[in-house]
């Protein structure tokens, strides 16, 4: 077998194509550019990063139910603790519709940061079984969020509303003021006002009114 000359020195002779290729994309990614192309197979389907919030204008019944049997689950619980909160976290205000089209899905996105982190840090270990599937629900609208909020047009830069505002601090103040009890009793109570209403809103757009 008749080998090809090469100018290369026996070293990098040696080296892999595929290895070559690793390093061309991990330049590429660290430096930000895109020079070289990437190979068609290592790219994401293209329906990867497509906004599909829309689907969540209802969820279906067995995810619902699923949720249902969290929540008792989590105020039975409760219950046996004993916990007693001076204040409502969530206040019958609080409703997505008051805010401008563009601030709902900020809203969400802290409404939803929040139970995701109350739901993962129970100690509990029985609810763990109880909880898996609907974390895992919540996750995934929570990246579809992101997906959906990063794919729209870039709009003027503005500060927040006086009322979006407010909310988000307050979300942000309970998380270093309310004992864990109080966290996990609010975020129970406003569990499927999130799911079926705020999201639903969100996911609705400007027809949301």
């Amino acid at each position: 077998m008749r080998i090809p000359i090469s100018s290369q020195t026996p070293e990098s002779s040696m080296k892999p194509a595929g290895g070559r290729l690793l390093l061309l994309l991990l330049a590429a990614v660290l430096t930000g550019t895109r020079a070289h192309p990437v190979p068609r197979d290592t790219r994401l389907p293209t329906d990867a990063k497509e906004c599909h919030l829309a689907r969540f204008k209802s969820l279906p019944p067995q995810e619902l139910q699923a949720f249902k049997k969290a929540k008792d689950a989590i105020e039975e619980g409760l219950l046996k603790k004993d916990v007693k909160c001076s204040s409502r976290l969530f206040p019958r205000a609080w409703d997505l519709q008051q805010l401008q089209v563009q601030e709902r899905p900020k809203a969400l996105q802290a409404e939803l940061a929040l139970t995701l982190e109350v739901l993962e840090n129970m100690t509990d270990s029985a609810l763990g079984p109880i909880l898996h599937h609907p974390l895992h629900i919540l996750r995934h609208i929570q990246s579809q969020l992101q997906t959906c909020t990063q794919s729209q047009p870039t709009a003027e830069p503005g500060s927040p509303s006086r009322r979006l505002s407010r909310w988000l601090h307050r979300l942000q103040e309970a998380q270093e003021k309310e004992t864990p009890g109080c966290l996990e009793a609010s975020i129970t109570f406003n569990l499927f006002r999130l799911l079926i209403r705020d999201l639903k809103c969100v996911a609705r757009g400007d027809q949301c009114a």
